[in-house]
């Protein structure tokens, strides 16, 4: 009959086999601890007690070392004894000559928490351990995830900046014909009282002509300055064609305010605008359409309504606005 060999094993050789393993004495002290373990719990562990240092989930029925021996082989369940709460499974073997115990450790499916609880890394585990395997998967997938979340907000960003290109006047950075269209709609599902303000610049295209084009991108951008200038914060001004500028007041419809409020950007752009040493001189013709004028109100129709009291400026000799009013229509139908 072959006897049994018995195998000594060095200190050194069980902390790189088994960090987190503990040899335990007939008195359930721990005689050696894994470099791992030793980290844990941040002390020195020899000495001390393993029913000190663990609470015994399963089995449950354990005392003394008389018990652990009665168990053999065998695999338990435990609790640190730490405060944290972190659980652990065991591997426990009674060693030949039966007066020591080894107890190989995992942190078993708590290994990831257990892992940024107590700042361990890779070189903490034995290197056939399927916990480092875990641990580069789950690193893995935490650097996709935050590269994916990364993705995302950049998409976000760039969609959003895409969409105020979209709605933005290049030149002037006023908001452009496609906002303009938006912000009327929602008015008038909202059933907002509102007024429209349609202005278009007299004598522009003789800037053009004397000037070259270089000074007609830079009238209408003071145009575009004058006009906020002109308005509260809550108003929409937008840039709807080449010399054309439209104003969405909201909760405006104040015959005497509107007027006002034209009068004074009319005399604004009066002023003559330098470009290069030269003076650029222009003016504006307006025409207003009140929303409180219309049962129901339209898009089509109140801008249709806006530009034609805009053109009844232009008649009456530019520079000067005009209110629409309901029978404007009638006028122009007869005629």
């Amino acid at each position: 009959m072959i006897a049994e060999p018995s195998i000594p094993i060095e200190p050194h050789t069980l902390d790189q086999m088994m960090p987190m393993h503990l040899l335990l004495d007939n008195a359930a002290r721990v005689s050696h601890a894994g470099p791992t373990i030793v980290k844990v719990f941040g002390t020195d562990l020899v000495g001390r007690s393993v029913f000190s240092l663990f609470e015994l989930r399963r089995p449950r029925v354990v005392r003394s070392m008389d018990d652990v021996r009665a168990m053999g082989d065998t695999k338990v369940y435990l609790r640190l004894k730490d405060g944290s709460g972190t659980t652990m499974v065991g591997a426990v073997a009674v060693l030949p000559g039966n007066n020591q115990v080894l107890m190989n450790l995992s942190f078993g499916y708590s290994v990831v928490e257990a892992v940024a609880r107590y700042k361990l890394a890779g070189s903490d585990f034995a290197p056939t351990d399927l916990t480092v395997e875990m641990l580069y998967l789950v690193e893995a997938k935490t650097a996709a995830m935050e590269a994916t979340t990364q993705l995302a907000h950049r998409l976000h960003n760039e969609k959003a900046e895409a969409q105020v290109e979209a709605m933005t006047d290049g030149l002037t950075g006023l908001q452009n014909r496609r906002a303009f269209d938006a912000n009327l709609n929602r008015h008038i599902a909202k059933g907002a009282q509102f007024s429209l303000m349609h202005i278009d610049l007299d004598f522009f295209k003789a800037v053009n002509d004397t000037l070259g084009h270089a000074a007609g991108d830079a009238v209408l951008r003071e145009v575009a300055r004058v006009l906020t200038d002109q308005t509260r914060e809550t108003d929409m001004v937008a840039r709807v064609g080449g010399d054309e500028f439209v104003i969405l007041f909201g909760r405006l419809t104040d015959e005497t305010v509107l007027e006002n409020i034209a009068k004074r950007i009319i005399a604004r752009l009066e002023r003559p605008m330098v470009f290069e040493g030269q003076g650029c001189r222009i003016s504006a013709s307006i025409g207003i359409a009140r929303s409180n004028d219309y049962d129901p109100v339209t898009a089509e129709q109140m801008t249709a309504d806006a530009d034609l009291a805009l053109y009844m400026s232009k008649d009456k000799g530019r520079a000067c606005m005009t209110l629409y009013r309901p029978e404007f229509r009638v006028t122009v139908q007869r005629a």
